[in-house]
């Protein structure tokens, strides 16, 4: 494979990779509803901010948020809103994954 090409796919899985989590997951889409502080993702997920901060920082880590500090709070924005479509794409294989298991329960 040609280096320029498995560059290319490497980054691709370093970015698939960095949404792997469902924390993450669920960052992402909280964020798509617009910026929030690290506290806000905290109460919402319900874990530590250490926990949080650490999935921010794989997420900002590949491109996918960009933060800004104001005062004592950094506060988080996406900063590639096409991400989501991806989980459109994870949907699909969802219902069709459902469908073909329904069929073969009938």
């Amino acid at each position: 494979m040609d280096p320029k090409i498995k560059a290319r796919y490497e980054a691709r899985a370093g970015i698939i990779k960095s949404m792997s989590h469902p924390t993450r997951l669920f960052m992402v889409d909280e964020l798509s509803k617009g910026e929030r502080c690290v506290q806000e993702l905290t109460e919402m997920v319900g874990v530590d901010v250490s926990t949080i901060s650490k999935h921010l920082s794989v997420l900002k880590g590949v491109g996918i948020v960009a933060d800004e500090k104001r005062g004592a709070q950094v506060f988080y924005t996406l900063r590639v809103p096409c991400v989501l479509n991806f989980f459109s794409c994870v949907e699909s294989v969802i219902r069709a994954n459902a469908a073909e298991q329904a069929a073969l329960a009938e």
